[in-house]
């Protein structure tokens, strides 16, 4: 765990030190190495327990594909950024390679903590560089609008966690999740019990976020530089379904009961946000409802609780976190070059550039779960097991389906395809830098089809 974490630190005073000239290439290089040692995490030693301990820090199956996921994303965020970045002062330059270190350097205590507390701070510190990222490398002048949202959504949302946490542990004098499993089970039957447990699950179903409470998620990506897009909808999201898949195995009895109207949201939110998608103008604004909508499948999926479920969200979080991450990186090409996110004045780009074009469609297919893609595996177990647990959310998720394919093609159909636009003819033309990094968002999804149990072994 260390040998991953450690270097992570020291890449913050690397950044400060390395002249100017090999400041992109020496952080994009580092960071790389990073996450290719990260991927020895996968070799775990038992089927289902948990690995690389020590006291405070351990992995396990559910943890270690959202860690690799969470390595492999910063040197493609600080690839991505280059250019965005390239006429600013050199030293706000480091500033946004910091923050993007330090985001890392939070999601890894994260994702591999095994004290609850030590999870809710450093879920609570990922709001800091994230919040600074939007609202000072932000392109428009919403963005501080869309900090404010993001910053009191998420506060709102945890603090009530944070005295669930301690309540828990006065009940049963520790909150590590390597002996919270074999303590006696708690009698949750009153109505504070009730209040205790949304409290405990609302921070996550904020952050996932659940169709309701979401609205700081569209303006958040839609204000966010191309990196903090990333980070937003790759990681960050997930830190919402990682966290109730933790604690609902704590608070089980109660979970039968409680969560009928939020997996109601949850399937109502799929159809409700894919709905919105394909009206949308605004090509960034697309893609995070499109998020909404792949979580609020997620999100029904851990609420039903069931060994399936529990892995299809697993296989979902992962594969979307690749692809939308690839589809905001995409958005942010077509912005460098029309300085517009309004997609009809895109239109017609194939003519153009036509390998972006192939990346596009490779992107939206992935986003519309085509077979045998691990989005398809993750959607496919998701549907079985709802349709498992009441055979009437089939109307809903077979709908939200359709859907998806349906903004998935309008996005691709609009962008790509038409006349092209005069203003658009000049156009600059596609650099191997973008070419490579699409490519290291699609080469992972494309190898998960070969070995998907890599991402689904912690529940079969």
């Amino acid at each position: 765990m260390l040998k991953i974490l450690i270097p992570t630190i020291m890449l913050v005073p690397v950044t400060w030190l390395t002249p100017s000239k090999w400041l992109w290439s020496s952080a994009l290089t580092n960071s790389l190495i990073i996450a290719f040692l990260s991927l020895t995490w996968l070799k775990w030693t038992s089927e289902t327990g948990w690995s690389t301990l020590n006291k405070l820090m351990a992995t396990d199956p559910l943890s270690t594909p959202l860690l690799i996921l969470s390595c492999w994303l910063l040197p493609l965020m600080i690839m991505a950024s280059q250019n965005h970045t390239t006429n600013s002062p050199i030293n706000r330059q480091r500033t946004y390679i910091t923050l993007l270190i330090s985001l890392q350097i939070f999601l890894i205590l994260a994702f591999s903590a095994t004290e609850l507390i030590l999870f809710y701070i450093m879920f609570e510190a990922t709001l800091i560089p994230t919040l600074l990222i939007i609202t000072r490398w932000g392109n428009q002048a919403e963005r501080l609008n869309a900090g404010t949202y993001f910053l009191f959504y998420t506060l709102a949302g945890s603090l009530p966690l944070l005295v669930a946490l301690l309540i828990l542990q006065n009940n049963s004098g520790s909150l590590s999740l390597l002996t919270l499993q074999y303590s006696n089970p708690l009698n949750l039957y009153s109505t504070t019990d009730k209040l205790w447990w949304t409290a405990c699950l609302l921070a996550f179903l904020v952050k996932m976020p659940l169709y309701g409470i979401h609205l700081w998620l569209p303006k958040a990506h839609v204000e966010a530089p191309i990196a903090g897009s990333m980070v937003l909808a790759a990681v960050l999201l997930k830190l919402g379904g990682y966290g109730m898949m933790r604690l609902l195995t704590i608070l089980s009895p109660l979970t039968k009961e409680m969560s009928y109207p939020f997996i109601i949201l949850a399937l109502w939110g799929i159809i409700m946000a894919g709905s919105i998608c394909l009206r949308q103008t605004d090509l960034k604004s697309l893609i995070a409802y499109s998020s909404v909508s792949h979580m609020g499948l997620v999100a029904a999926a851990i609420l039903i609780q069931t060994p399936w479920a529990f892995a299809g969200a697993l296989i979902l979080m992962i594969a979307h976190g690749l692809t939308s991450s690839a589809l905001f990186c995409l958005a942010n090409t077509n912005y460098e070059r029309t300085h517009s996110r309004t997609m009809m004045l895109a239109r017609g780009l194939q003519t153009t550039l036509p390998l972006m074009t192939t990346w596009w469609f490779i992107s939206n297919l992935a986003n519309l779960a085509l077979p045998p893609l691990p989005n398809l595996m993750g959607e496919l177990i998701i549907i079985t097991s709802l349709f498992n647990w009441s055979p009437w959310t089939i109307v809903l998720t077979g709908l939200g389906t359709l859907i998806t394919a349906a903004y998935s093609l309008y996005l691709f159909l609009t962008t790509q395809r038409g006349p092209l636009t005069n203003h658009l003819a000049p156009t600059d033309p596609t650099h191997t830098r973008e070419h490579l990094l699409i490519t290291l968002h699609l080469i992972p999804l494309l190898l998960l089809i070969i070995k998907p149990e890599l991402i689904w072994n912690w529940t079969f």
